[in-house]
């Protein structure tokens, strides 16, 4: 499954992608802006469904939901900058199906790349939403079933949601465009 010396390629290749991501930030913080509004509507309506129900299905049920929308933009995000490291601009249409593709290529070629692009992004996102979230909803709240929070509470977390959408799907994105091996290391740090 994995390709000789996929481990060791995993460092580089997050180190290509910071390149890359500081490369062409701007096309791909549009994208991730683009994906993190459309995925927005489904984030908050999970919760709108299950707003008074403090029960524990509710909650698993609201994170499943959660886990596959952005899951979604995610790979929404990986398709439509996928041609960046090669000088292409975003290529929205087909994107999703494009970043399904790079994806289950990257999981396959190099499964420690992608580990640690979602290892580093998780903590980026945990260390922009936990604190946000805490403060304003109260630990047991962000780790259990909502049960009916003051709306400018649940603003305060959704707001740090979008915010960390924003701030790690393009990292996770050329991570995925790298390790799937359509784009070779030696482009991306070619101007190093």
């Amino acid at each position: 499954m994995t390709a000789p010396g996929g481990a060791a390629r995993a460092l580089p290749t997050v180190r290509a992608a910071l390149a890359l991501l500081a490369t062409h930030w701007r096309a791909a913080y549009l994208a991730a802006v683009l994906a993190t509004l459309v995925n927005t509507v489904p984030d908050v309506a999970r919760h709108l469904l299950v707003w008074d129900d403090p029960s524990l299905a509710a909650a698993l049920a609201v994170d499943v939901v959660g886990f596959l929308t952005a899951l979604a933009a995610q790979l929404w995000v990986t398709g439509a900058v996928a041609g960046l490291p090669d000088g292409d601009r975003l290529r929205p249409a087909g994107a999703l199906r494009r970043g399904t593709v790079l994806a289950v290529a990257a999981v396959r070629r190099t499964p420690a790349a992608v580990a640690a692009g979602v290892v580093l992004g998780g903590a980026v996102s945990a260390v922009v939403t936990l604190p946000a979230s805490i403060a304003a909803l109260g630990f047991p709240q962000v780790l259990g079933p909502l049960d009916a929070p003051p709306v400018g509470a649940f603003a305060v977390a959704a707001v740090s949601d979008v915010v960390a959408s924003v701030l790690t799907l393009p990292f996770l994105a050329m991570v995925l465009v790298l390790a799937s091996g359509r784009r070779g290391l030696s482009t991306a740090t070619a101007g190093q």
